[in-house]
């Protein structure tokens, strides 16, 4: 009877071929071996295990590393199809013939966590070496290897790649799959035997022989066998069909199928676990292993028949605190401002607001003191608006997506741009027209007197806004600003958890930003060279009260290096929002503070130590340089209503030479007194060929002064003795007589000398510096008169006398 039965397993075995060794994926086609059965699981069956272990874990993205074998390419293409099937990205393929390292940097390029591996424990060695120098390995990468390699397969391997430390560095933690030899579960079998029991029979009887794990595969398969038989035997029977196992030959169909039906139908439980067949295929139980401290730990199995998935509490360690990521978690990082940053600098501008306030209540308080009247005033109050304006942008500058929302940060690029270019218009604007009244006031070659008044100024600054507000416009209307978010490489996490930081800035850009900025910079830079233009030029100045440009030229030295800087240093900083904020807010705040301080600071010391000194003339003393350049030109302001230089000098040299005339006409008159006195017979011809030369002195008089009250005063004088112009014919008798009987008559010569002499001292003093004209007595002293000056020795000897 045994023999019988051997010759029937060994015809079935035949007829439905079994094996119990067979792993090779090539062997589960159908199509090729329909008749074909084996019971160890094939290197296929543990990929629906994999894919069960990743969903455990929440892994949705690996990549696969195989060796060009058609063993192992097989079962990567299986793996292929349930890793999609079971909708888990494949984020990169790779595969290597000798030397997997390049593929392993390309895995790592790709950022790939979760490695797949296929290859032999010889070429593990070198994959794990090349993970090692790749840096793929620890808490950041997962590998999932083949588990079937022998005990410490390591060991012999190592050195030849690489140091054994760091061999083992890179695979601690990798975990290995492989169908479970031997169930571990305390079950008696279908032999009646548990599996421990069965290993120890097994190991007793073996003795010292090699060791082959697939030993249970072939215990079992012998029982499937025997099952196989016994329900074919019980299928003949039910079915009442007359033949017998013992009638089976290889042509006969019927009897085949009754086998591979009863096959197909196995189940029970044996020593490598529950014996079950699907389409020929063991469905067994797949284990995890890990590698922990150079041992190999089993951690959890997969049932292939309930397709469950259990894990031994507290056996899986992972090198994190946490699985690693399937990829690597990218956390947007929006890029902002530091707010003690911007509390700090706010603080600062607020006190620059705040001595902007204070310099205009000194200003608009000051604003009739002679010193603040000379200044314009209502230009410095432009002056003052434009630096407050300037402080105002720091706010908005500061305001990023932690503070608005995007749309309002959007609306902020525009407002707070044009409130900067609006201020820096208005502040330097008024600085320069001012300076501009000055220029156009002391290079007036015309000798003409200019009124420039505040108004005409204040339409120079509009015109200059006005521009600005044309290009804002055009920039607002053609290509307006926009949000745009940059982002720059990925960051490790400081804390060193496993993600990347993604940082993410915001910027206010268009699509022709270069060309706008450009527009920009050339006005402003024109401005700031029309500014130092008109600076040189009324460098020689010596009115401070209206001279700023030692002050202007110093501003516009300052402002335009800090900008330079700032804005060279602003643009290499872009990427650093803190950087970039604190190097815009300090180059605004020392720019506006140091305008503001060189226009108003020198004014207020002034005006509260000598006020006066600011507005004096000093005869407007010019440099040596200024006389070279121009001598004739003067340091008159039509506010404070000074002459022109060269008109001064023509004035004193016609003063000087009026002063010679009247020294040669004051010596005739003084012979003409004498004569008069001694010869009386001679006032006739006196008085005729004299008289035009008093009148002559009358008339210089009405030269210097512009009056001509005195020339008839001093035709009457004779007139009301007369009653007869010159020129006018007499009876000689009688005219002869008259005359010649007044003019000898003492009291007549005394009264006409009192009356004339003091008149014509009167007359032409004014013209050499003494009494004014105006003046309602002759006799009052010259030093009481405002026009008084000084009167050469020589005319006062010679009042005197007379």
């Amino acid at each position: 009877m045994p023999n019988v039965l051997f010759d029937l397993a060994l015809g079935l075995a035949q007829t439905d071929l079994l094996s119990f060794a067979a792993t090779t994926p090539v062997l589960a086609d159908k199509k090729k071996y329909p008749n074909f059965f084996r019971t160890v699981p094939s290197d296929n069956a543990v990929n629906p295990a994999v894919v069960k272990f990743l969903k455990h874990f929440h892994w949705r993205r690996v990549g696969t590393l195989t060796q060009d074998v058609q063993r192992f390419s097989e079962v990567r293409n299986d793996l292929t199809s349930e890793l999609e099937k079971a909708d888990i990205q494949i984020a990169d393929t790779e595969s290597f013939s000798n030397d997997p390292c390049l593929s392993v940097r390309k895995l790592r390029d790709n950022d790939v966590r979760i490695i797949l591996g296929q290859f032999d424990e010889n070429m593990a060695a070198k994959v794990f070496c090349c993970a090692f120098h790749e840096n793929m390995y620890g808490i950041k990468y997962q590998w999932i290897i083949p588990g079937w390699y022998q005990l410490n397969w390591w060991k012999p391997v190592a050195s030849s790649y690489c140091n054994v430390k760091n061999l083992l560095t890179a695979m601690e933690g990798y975990v290995a799959v492989d169908f479970e030899p031997l169930s571990t579960k305390d079950i008696r079998t279908i032999s009646g035997l548990t599996p421990q029991q069965y290993e120890q029979e097994y190991n007793k009887m073996r003795g010292s022989a090699e060791y082959s794990k697939f030993h249970g595969f072939a215990y079992d398969g012998i029982w499937v066998i025997a099952t196989t038989l016994q329900r074919a035997m019980d299928s003949l029977k039910r079915l009442g069909n007359p033949q017998t196992i013992r009638d089976f030959n290889y042509v006969n169909k019927d009897l085949g199928q009754i086998f591979l039906d009863s096959m197909n139908e196995t189940n029970f439980f044996g020593v490598t676990g529950q014996v079950v067949f699907r389409n020929g295929e063991r469905m067994g139980t797949i284990i995890f292993s890990q590698f922990q401290d150079k041992v190999e730990v089993k951690v959890g199995e997969y049932n292939a028949i309930a397709d469950s998935l259990e894990l031994i509490n507290n056996t899986l360690r992972f090198q994190g605190v946490e699985p690693p990521k399937d990829r690597t978690i990218i956390q947007p990082q929006l890029r902002k401002i530091s707010l003690p940053l911007y509390s700090i600098l706010s603080a600062l501008t607020v006190l620059g607001m705040f001595m902007s306030s204070a310099f205009l209540f000194f200003n608009i308080k000051n604003r009739n003191q002679k010193l603040i009247k000379m200044s314009s005033p209502y230009m410095n109050n432009l002056i003052i608006l434009g630096g407050m304006l300037s402080y105002a942008s720091i706010f908005l500058f500061g305001l990023d997506g932690s503070f608005v929302m995007p749309n309002t940060f959007e609306t902020l690029c525009t407002v707070r741009t044009w409130i900067l270019t609006v201020g820096y218009t208005t502040a330097f604007g008024a600085m320069f027209a001012k300076t501009w009244r000055v220029h156009a006031i002391f290079k007036n070659v015309k000798m003409k007197k200019k009124i420039i008044k505040d108004q005409k100024l204040l339409i120079i600054v509009g015109g200059m806004l006005l521009i600005d507000l044309c290009i804002l416009i055009c920039w607002q209307v053609v290509d307006p600003l926009r949000r745009t978010v940059e982002d720059y490489p990925l960051e490790p996490d400081p804390a060193g958890r496993d993600f990347a930081i993604q940082p993410l800035l915001e910027h206010c850009e268009n699509s022709h930003m270069s060309i706008w900025l450009g527009i920009v910079y050339a006005y402003k830079g024109l401005l700031m060279l029309f500014g130092c233009f008109l600076a040189w030029e009324t460098r020689n100045v010596s009115i401070p009260a209206l001279n700023d440009s030692k002050y202007i030229g110093m501003s516009v030295y300052n402002v335009g290096i800090m900008c330079i800087i700032g804005a060279a240093v602003s643009f290499l900083t872009r990427d650093q929002p803190n950087v970039q904020f604190c190097i815009v807010a300090l180059v605004i705040i020392f720019c506006s503070t140091i305008t503001l301080c060189l226009v108003f600071v020198p004014k207020l010391i002034t005006l509260r130590t000598n006020p006066d000194a600011a507005t004096q003339n000093r005869r407007l003393q010019f440099t040596q340089n200024q006389k070279k350049e121009d001598s004739k030109t003067s340091t008159s302001v039509t506010s404070v209503n000074q002459a022109n230089t060269s008109r001064l000098e023509g004035f004193q040299t016609d003063n000087h030479r009026l002063r010679m005339k009247i020294t040669e006409l004051d010596k005739e008159l003084e012979e003409v007194t004498m004569q008069l006195q001694d010869t009386p017979e001679k006032t006739q011809y006196i008085k005729q060929n004299h008289i035009q030369e008093l009148n002559n002195i009358l008339s210089i008089r009405n030269f210097t002064d512009g009056k001509d009250s005195d020339k008839p005063l001093m035709k009457n004088q004779h007139d009301s003795r007369s009653q007869v112009p010159w020129g006018t014919t007499l009876e000689p008798s009688r005219t002869n007589k008259d005359v010649i009987e007044d003019i000898n008559s003492p009291e007549h010569i005394q009264r006409r000398l009192s009356l004339q002499l003091p008149i014509l001292h009167h007359a032409y003093l004014p013209s050499i510096g003494g009494v004014d004209a105006s003046c309602a007595s002759p006799c009052v002293s010259p030093s009481a008169s405002p026009r008084h000056r000084h009167v050469q020795p020589s005319f006062r000897v010679m009042v005197s006398g007379l």
